[in-house]
């Protein structure tokens, strides 16, 4: 639960300063935040959280 809220701030972070910087438009990244939520409900959200799990696992044995 914490990695996911801190994944999510970081994710929310990267997007606030993409669209500051003009490198990302608004229709972009409303595209890509709802992207983000609809693949959340897929089947797909098991796999992509156990591999975000395992690269934040890995970056922590370092």
């Amino acid at each position: 639960m914490a990695v996911t809220v801190s994944l999510v701030a970081l994710f929310g972070l990267v997007l606030f300063f993409l669209l500051r910087s003009n490198s990302l438009g608004y229709g972009a990244a409303f595209t890509a935040a709802a992207f983000g939520f609809f693949l959340a409900s897929t089947g797909a959200s098991g796999p992509i959280n156990q591999l975000a799990a395992a690269v934040i696992d890995a970056v922590r044995q370092l």
